[in-house]
């Protein structure tokens, strides 16, 4: 920072200033992040989580950035102190950060009366967006042009706006970290707020306090701006690299999760890395805006450097980062270690060279006599309609229709593209082929992604080697896959891991999730299932004559059809069945909006470690689902005892049991080793009558529900009885020091992403077992009936 006062077109007293703009800037940036990512995980709980609802989220957000940056200079007068006006603004930011944390709630329940699907759902989605985040993004985009104006408009005084930036960021490094990986995973939404909103209100009263020792420079209030056709340029390419940024983090994203494993953490490491990239770059991109190099030049260089490491970027990710033969270990830390290095080969370099972009943009557009307020806003939101743009179009659109090997070539491209309209020189013939050419050849040389990365993802090295892919689809929400071994065995695979298949285990569990409810309901009409998967869970309704309405909820649009086609089957063709209906949406949005209530809800296995599957498990999801059963209705979850430990197993169910107290435990063992649970949850105490429920699997018109469980060794009534593992009042000690999963905290996330790389499930299983207690008054029947089920209930202690 020891440079002259005269170069930096400001005057001695403001050398002290710069310092303390710094500090404050990256306070502010701090705040941000945090804000953006308790903000996104509290509006995803009432707009769901879809793509549409994702990226109505991130287009509102971006788009009051943009507008805010943008409306400044025409709506603030340059005669206002710059310093209190953004005392004003961050002070603003705080009161809206309240605002948006105590008002969602009250939105929630509105939201649930009014709320639909289809156009209608759409619209509401964004005008909820709209109402909590424009408010809080507009004030937010302004902050960096109210700034500006502390100084005169020249390229030296650019150039350190572009270090403001870089400050900002690194701010939003530190409040990335900070909430991913210690407010909300120890504490909650609302203790990370008011962390945000206490930092806000310190840059506020200190920003106050430097206006009354250090006046604006800026004075010439009267001056319009002055914008050339260069400038326009400029405009165009820094809009275009920030929509290449995004796009690229939205392709990189997706692509590391696989690799990482879709835990919190790891889009935590993702957006650290790409976050400190941008700041690395802003740095950089500074100081050379201070040489005697052409700041245009420089700007067209990092678009063509930029063809580079996307390529390079594209061709790391298919070819060598899934194959590193990383050791894994159950202390969670070290995973991360592991995985920050790989997402640092990954993102760093185009991260740096998009981050230098920004201070290069600012300064080739800098004309003498310009207002800077108008000269920021204008480069900052050029660039972040840019990354709007590209943010949605490689989410909603290229991704899906094209794949992540065509969306990186499209990127490839476009940073070609920058680098030609950056530096006219390249724009004569011969150079103009030059690039071409070698752009040309590196986006033919951009390699697919392997089917394992997506079969299975972080476990590629020790999965089953001898299955082939016979299905690969990259959908709009996740990427998917189905394989099948030499034996006939065949694997259905999402986002990076197994999800179910036709071994044993899989198919007991999935028709537990069915039968076991099907069973106990008296008379079963309507089912409600959370997720397609391969549909044995959802088509194990289908032989249950009662049964007159299968709805499945489902993310993904890629999923049904691949699952009616490969899995017919297993799932008793299902998704052909006249009973069934499907609607794609994300499930919690739907059960929060619709009015229709069903029998039974169950839902077919998601890991609860997964980034998002969390709201699947809170205590006000299993109160929604509650209030949308019929009068005797049940509901079943699944809870894996593998990829896991004692924490996340004992939150599961406990949160589970704070709603449903006389819920049951049913046991899905492999040789008495801990597979994965199945909790069967309803209103009344539960009564299961043995003689009954023989009677009706002796039926003539449950022959197909007498074969369905035979087919994975249930074939009688004794022996689906005998998977019992417990009761709800039983495990009241077992569960006393468990943490229940609410949507303030969605606590389990971040137990379970600790825990994915542990396997106790035996363990963990015993344990539990030591609380089972027989006879108990749930089962009724003959003495013989009670006496033979005693013997039928393995391991007893």
């Amino acid at each position: 920072m020891a440079l002259s006062h005269v170069s930096c077109g400001m005057m001695p007293g403001f050398m002290g200033l710069f310092p303390v703009l710094l500090a404050l800037f990256a306070a502010s940036g701090c705040a941000a992040l945090i804000y953006e990512i308790v903000w996104f995980q509290l509006l995803q709980l009432v707009i769901g989580s879809s793509a549409v609802s994702l990226g109505t989220l991130l287009a509102t957000y971006m788009g009051g950035l943009c507008v805010g940056s943008l409306a400044y200079s025409r709506v603030v007068s340059a005669r206002r102190h710059p310093l209190r006006v953004y005392a004003l603004i961050e002070a603003g930011i705080g009161v809206c950060g309240l605002a948006v944390l105590f008002g969602i709630p009250w939105i929630d329940h509105v939201y649930a009366s009014y709320g639909g699907h289809g156009l209608t759902g759409f619209v509401l989605r964004a005008l909820v967006s709209a109402v909590c985040l424009l408010p809080p993004t507009l004030l937010m985009g302004a902050s960096l042009p109210a700034l500006a104006r502390q100084w005169e408009s020249t390229p030296r005084s650019a150039s350190r706006l572009g270090l403001l930036y870089g400050a900002n960021t690194i701010g939003a490094v530190l409040g990335c970290a900070l909430a991913g990986f210690y407010l909300l995973r120890l504490h909650d939404m609302y203790v990370a707020s008011y962390v945000a909103v206490a930092l806000n209100l310190t840059v506020a009263l200190a920003a106050l306090a430097a206006s009354a020792r250090w006046p604006s420079l800026y004075k010439d209030a009267e001056r319009t701006p002055h914008v050339v056709s260069d400038s326009r340029m400029i405009y165009g390419i820094i809009a275009l690299s920030g929509l290449c940024a995004l796009g690229a983090e939205v392709i990189w994203t997706r692509l590391l999760s696989l690799m990482l494993g879709a835990s919190v953490y790891a889009f935590s490491v993702i957006l650290v890395v790409f976050l400190a990239g941008l700041s690395i770059g802003s740095g950089v991109g500074s100081h050379l805006s201070r040489t005697r190099i052409s700041p245009r030049v420089a700007l067209g260089v990092c678009q063509l450097l930029l063809v580079a490491a996307v390529s390079g970027a594209a061709f790391l990710l298919a070819r060598h980062i899934p194959y590193w033969p990383i050791e894994t270990s159950p202390n969670a830390w070290l995973t991360f270690r592991v995985d920050l290095i790989r997402s640092l080969c990954t993102v760093l370099p185009a991260a740096c060279l998009w981050g230098a972009s920004f201070p290069l943009a600012l300064v080739a557009a800098a004309r003498p006599g310009t207002d800077p307020g108008n000269l920021t806003g204008a480069v900052y939101a050029a660039n972040t309609a840019g990354a709007i743009v590209g943010a949605l179009a490689f989410s909603m659109a290229l991704i899906p229709w094209l794949g992540t090997q065509n969306a990186q070539r499209v990127l490839v491209a476009l940073c070609a593209a920058g680098g030609l309209a950056a530096i006219p020189r390249l724009q004569r013939v011969v150079p103009a082929i030059a690039l071409t050419s070698v752009a040309a050849l590196l986006i033919w040389q951009v390699p697919a992604i392997p089917w394992e990365v997506i079969g299975y993802g972080r476990e590629i090295l020790i999965a089953y080697k001898e299955a082939k892919p016979v299905y690969v689809g990259e959908g709009r929400n996740a990427s998917i896959a189905i394989s099948q071994d030499p034996y006939g065995t065949r694997f259905f695979h999402i986002s990076g891991k197994v999800e179910a298949s036709s071994l044993p285990q899989d198919m007991r569990l999935q028709r537990m999730l069915g039968h076991l409810p099907a069973l106990f309901h008296p008379h079963p009409r309507s089912v409600l299932v959370v997720g397609c998967g391969a549909g044995v869970t959802a088509g194990t309704f289908v032989v249950h004559p009662e049964v007159e309405r299968i709805l499945i909820c489902e993310l993904e649009p890629l999923v049904p059809p691949a699952s009616a086609r490969h899995f017919a089957k297993e799932n008793h063709h299902v998704l052909t069945d006249r009973r069934t209906q499907i609607v794609y949406d994300d499930a919690r949005h739907y059960v929060l909006t619709t009015p229709e209530r069903f029998d039974i809800i169950t839902s077919d296995p998601i890991h609860p470690w997964v980034k998002g599957a969390a709201t699947l498990y809170s205590k006000e999801y299993f109160e929604m689902v509650k209030s949308h059963l019929n009068p005797g209705g049940l509901v079943t979850q699944w809870v894996p005892l593998y990829q896991s430990d004692l924490e996340t197993v004992r939150s599961e169910i406990a949160t589970f049991l704070s709603v449903f107290p006389n819920a049951t435990v049913w046991n899905n063992d492999i040789n008495g080793e801990g597979y994965d649970l199945v909790l069967v949850g309803q209103v009344d105490p539960a009564r299961i009558d043995i003689e009954a429920l023989e009677r009706r699997l002796a039926r003539s018109d449950y022959g197909g529900v007498r074969e369905s469980l035979s087919e994975v060794g249930l074939g009688s009534a004794l022996s689906l009885l005998g998977t019992y593992a417990g009761r709800g009042p039983d495990l009241h000690q077992w569960l006393m020091r468990a943490q229940i999963n609410r949507d303030r905290d969605l606590r389990l996330q971040y137990l379970a992403g600790f825990g994915m790389l542990t396997n106790d499930a035996t363990t963990i299983l015993d344990d539990m077992l030591r609380y089972r207690r027989f006879p108990n008054p749930i089962f009724e029947g003959t003495a013989q009936q009670i006496h033979t089920l005693h013997y039928a209930l393995p391991a007893w202690q």
